[in-house]
């Protein structure tokens, strides 16, 4: 089983008591920041949004099949007072309890079911090769993406587009899109579509700046549409670097490369991911 098979599985055998990002960790045999990372990448969730939703799911079907009190489904959800559950209820679900136990059915609630991670349908990782860069100077356009909501990027990409290949002091046609997750946040990360460039004069409006030390980087390739690519990141993650005797190098948390073997328009092609090494 997948690391993040074996978070999911003790997060779905626990979810109802109170269980420590620290646990999951120790089961997944991740530390924190990467089983966060990656985490967050293969599912389309956070971990503390998929236990949520997983507590709440089971408080809604709880509410239309059971006699409890409202009081007494939030405390076995894990909320303190009435008041907490049905504040979170309403952000999860767009109503609150009691409206809900008042329809006697979840038809128009996207309840969050659990994950099926199925390892035997993940693609095989290639061996990566290993690449020495030397610092490197990023320019484009960043936002900040809860791993729930990531349906931005595709956008933020075509906003970038517009201006790749005319980007003042640009190096070659090679786009980069790179991760990162501020220290201490789990929930969320920055993603940023961006160029290499010599120089930070004259850049777009609403263009960042990223500077990356020179360091060493394991290289996987992604090869189909773009849209598959977590399953690559789960696996490098997730398997490859646990057991590689590697270490994350901190900054990014991860780097696609985009040259002319993928083609943007279909989003089809090869897609290479580098992920920084600690020498």
């Amino acid at each position: 089983m997948s690391a993040i098979g074996r978070a999911i599985w003790f997060i779905e055998s626990h979810f109802s008591s109170d269980i420590s990002l620290d646990e999951i960790a120790d089961t997944a045999g991740l530390s924190r920041y990467h089983l966060s990372r990656v985490f967050g990448l293969t599912t389309g969730h956070s971990i503390s949004g998929y236990i949520r939703g997983r507590r709440l799911s089971g408080a809604a079907l709880a509410l239309i099949n059971s006699s409890s009190t409202i009081l007494e489904v939030a405390l076995d959800a894990g909320y303190g007072s009435h008041e907490a559950f049905t504040r979170a209820f309403r952000e999860q679900f767009g109503m609150t309890p009691d409206s809900l136990r008042k329809q006697r059915h979840a038809r128009n609630l996207v309840l969050l079911e659990p994950i099926r991670m199925d390892d035997t349908r993940l693609p095989k990782l290639d061996a990566p090769r290993f690449e020495t860069r030397p610092a490197m100077l990023l320019a484009g356009l960043a936002e900040t993406y809860a791993y729930e909501a990531t349906q931005g990027i595709p956008s933020l990409w075509q906003k970038f587009n517009q201006y790749f290949g005319h980007i003042h002091c640009q190096v070659g046609n090679v786009a980069y899109g790179v991760c990162i997750q501020a220290e201490g946040e789990t929930d969320s990360f920055r993603y940023m579509s961006a160029a290499e460039v010599t120089a930070a004069d004259d850049l777009p409006e609403g263009f960042t700046t990223l500077k990356l030390p020179p360091q060493r980087y394991a290289v996987f390739t992604h090869r189909g549409h773009v849209s598959g690519i977590s399953a690559t990141v789960h696996q490098i993650f997730g398997d490859w670097l646990p057991q590689s005797g590697h270490q994350h190098g901190g900054v990014p948390d991860m780097m696609e490369r985009y040259d002319d073997r993928f083609d943007p328009h279909t989003g089809m092609g090869v897609t290479e991911v580098w992920i920084p090494l600690k020498t």
